[in-house]
């Protein structure tokens, strides 16, 4: 990746300005060091959000069928859903798929969960509910405690919904801007690329996100997931401190 990274590094340093999808508030010491070194003018042109969004409003129309997922939504009290979602283009183990079923259910915290088939088998094939624990899809549809959506959700429309209180993700940058923007704390689980670098910047700089586990190597039990999901679900204490953070950094990024 290095490789294929640095000529076009060095050939930016050929352009007339620098445009950065990031928002100056979250990042000015990165900012900075583009700015000394290359001695060229950089803007920040980040979150790249419909303008709905960035006024924190979920009225504009879905694009995608999504109104079961709506629907569903709306059943559940403000910012009590955590949201799951590994992106298009990764995936976990079916033993961490399994472990993560086990931990949401074991929390009691209501989750809407963007599942795909996990490492090992095609990401655009069928999910098949045997990799999850017996008979959890049907207790958590009767309870209402969870909804599994098979490959695709409409990622900006859950985050911005009023019952969205915090997202379980890898950590790519789109993402965690879309969760910035919408003032959500994260669970963090860095899958591949930059992801780990983000997830660390949101941990340790950002104070608004706590870290799970990383890659699709690592083992996890879900006596950890629950105390991960009730910590940062948590009114109180921490998950309140982690909420405040970001909804701060929320407003930034939205008025900026």
């Amino acid at each position: 990746m290095l490789q294929k990274v640095q000529p076009n590094i060095t050939q930016s340093f050929q352009s007339y300005e620098m445009l950065c999808k990031t928002a100056e508030d979250i990042e000015p010491g990165a900012l900075q060091w583009p700015r000394n070194y290359t001695k060229l003018p950089v803007w920040t042109i980040g979150p790249l959000l419909p303008q709905s969004y960035l006024k924190k409003s979920s009225s504009s129309s879905p694009s995608v069928n999504p109104e079961k997922i709506i629907e569903w939504l709306d059943l559940h009290h403000p910012g009590s859903v955590l949201y799951i979602s590994f992106g298009s283009q990764n995936t976990i183990s079916s033993s961490q798929t399994m472990e993560l079923a086990i931990g949401l259910e074991a929390s009691a915290k209501s989750f809407l969960w963007v599942i795909r088939p996990p490492v090992g088998f095609d990401l655009r094939g069928e999910f098949r509910s045997e990799r999850l624990p017996e008979g959890f899809e049907e207790r958590i549809e009767e309870t209402k405690q969870g909804l599994l959506v098979r490959n695709w959700a409409p990622q900006l429309e859950i985050l911005s919904h009023k019952s969205t209180g915090a997202f379980l993700s890898y950590c790519g940058w789109n993402s965690a801007l879309e969760s910035l923007s919408q003032g959500l704390p994260m669970i963090g689980w860095p899958i591949a690329a930059e992801q780990t670098y983000n997830s660390k910047m949101l941990v340790e700089e950002m104070g608004m996100a706590v870290e799970l586990t990383r890659g699709v190597q690592s083992t996890i039990v879900g006596h950890d997931v629950k105390n991960v999901i009730e910590m940062v679900m948590d009114e109180a204490g921490k998950g309140q401190e982690m909420k405040a953070k970001a909804e701060k950094i929320g407003r930034q990024i939205r008025h900026q």
